[in-house]
């Protein structure tokens, strides 16, 4: 099984992801339906920074961040799906050790930063609803740069944390994981010494990263609601809550599924359950992300009509 020993512990070359195998019928379906999700999240979230970027009236700190999100679901469903695809179609569901360590790093990184993303979109809403006459001001091009490479750089050092602790525990000859993922919870399981250091770490590190920014997301949308039903007229409430609206859905997806799967105790967690959480928001949630902002949103709308107005050379508005 790919498999080599050295005096102290085993080497392991390669590990095998047992993903959905305890369901055989069902995997060639899930092939499908992943593939078909995977190309739509391509589409969908280059649609998106295409437009951000060819339309000049989306060059707003708004469509910065969303861009930014685009560009990690693009990158985070790239780092599992390819992966998953395979061991979905291949019996053998192998994946080499280098394999497993890159899906590791990557994955946790990018889904730590879109957890602080995510709140620092908020904040960039609670300024634009609550103090919309300083917004420019405020939220200038600098200030946006310095908040999406904060993003960035905390997911990369928790990352260099956590999957460094995980990598040094002896596995001891384990080598099936089952899951569909290289994930710290499910990597943690087969280690064959005590791991309550690193369960302890993995839930400060959960706390740090999904507790906090929910919180600080929760007290930004509690000034914009007041500010909200300050506002006298109907139509101005109601353009008020549709810019907020399409980012509290992609929070309540995103933060829900993570929080069931690193918020638990790792021996408490169903496998199964495990398996198709990861699922919704490794597969499901960078889909629909895109999907939630276009239906949502008049001016990503009416931009994406424009851009392709151009590029076809048709008048669509």
């Amino acid at each position: 099984m790919g498999m080599m020993r050295s005096t102290n512990e085993s080497n392991i070359t390669g590990f095998i992801l047992l993903g959905f195998s305890d369901y055989p019928q069902l995997q060639k379906v899930l092939f499908v339906i992943i593939l078909i999700l995977y190309l739509l999240t391509i589409f969908g979230n280059t649609t998106i920074i295409l437009v951000s970027h060819l339309e000049s009236k989306l060059h707003t700190p708004m469509y910065f961040f969303l861009s930014q999100l685009s560009f990690l679901d693009l990158c985070f469903t790239s780092s599992i799906i390819p992966q998953l695809l395979v061991n979905l179609w291949d019996p053998m569901k192998n994946i080499t050790y280098g394999g497993c360590v890159v899906q590791l790093y990557v994955s946790l990184a990018l889904g730590s930063t879109e957890c602080v993303l995510l709140a620092v979109m908020s904040y960039d809403r609670y300024i634009a609803i609550c103090r919309p006459l300083h917004y420019t001001v405020l939220m200038h091009p600098r200030l946006c740069m310095a908040l999406a490479s904060l993003s960035w750089l905390s997911g990369v050092v928790t990352t260099l944390v956590q999957s460094t602790l995980t990598l040094q525990l002896p596995f001891c000859g384990h080598y099936q994981v089952d899951h569909f993922i290289c994930e710290v919870p499910v990597l943690i399981k087969l280690a064959c010494v005590d791991t309550t250091f690193n369960e302890a770490e993995l839930f400060v590190a959960s706390i740090i990263f999904l507790i906090v920014p929910i919180f600080f997301i929760l007290i930004s949308y509690g000034y914009i609601a007041q500010a909200v039903l300050r506002i006298k007229s109907a139509s101005g409430r109601k353009k008020a809550f549709g810019t907020c609206s399409s980012h509290m859905t992609v929070v309540i997806i995103f933060y829900g599924t993570i929080i069931f799967m690193y918020l638990q105790p790792v021996n408490s967690r169903s496998k199964e359950q495990g398996k198709f959480v990861s699922l919704f928001y490794t597969v499901v949630t960078p889909m629909l992300n895109p999907v939630i902002y276009t239906l949502r949103n008049k001016e990503v709308k009416w931009a994406l009509k424009k851009v392709l107005g151009k590029i076809l050379g048709l008048n669509f508005i």
